[in-house]
């Protein structure tokens, strides 16, 4: 069996904050961009990697999902606890600066945690939590 990750997704409340900051800081390529206002989906992924992407999606489209529980959705991203996203890179103290001067919202400077790996932490503008592990 041959099985790949394709793509993920991420719940956005704002697209273009959602943009800016997985294109314009991340430095991610924009694959597409459909749908209008609110109502966008975004799919971007690292550069050099088209197979990996990540879906940025509007958690209030899925017409499965109740209010309640959309309310639910909302405010668990509002805290940071409902989505996270993993990423790595092999200069983490550079990959931070970066991002930090960018204007991210910076949940954790780089550390080397008792599990064995050096990372550090974000959140993307709908409150989604990146970390980004250190390649070794």
């Amino acid at each position: 069996m041959d099985v790949t990750i394709h793509a993920s997704f991420l719940p956005h409340d704002d697209p273009d904050a959602a943009l800016a900051f997985y294109r314009d800081i991340l430095g991610f390529e924009v694959r597409a961009d459909v749908g209008s206002g609110p109502m966008r989906w975004i799919t971007v992924g690292p550069a050099g990697q088209p197979a990996t992407s990540v879906v940025l999606a509007p958690p209030a489209a899925d017409p499965s999902v109740t209010d309640d529980e959309r309310k639910t959705i909302t405010e668990m991203m509002a805290k940071g606890t409902y989505a996270m996203l993993l990423l790595a890179t092999p200069d983490l103290d550079d990959t931070f600066e970066r991002v930090q001067a960018a204007g991210a919202d910076v949940v954790q400077e780089p550390i080397e945690q008792p599990y064995g790996v050096r990372d550090c932490a974000f959140r993307d503008p709908a409150g989604n939590l990146i970390r980004i592990n250190e390649l070794r």
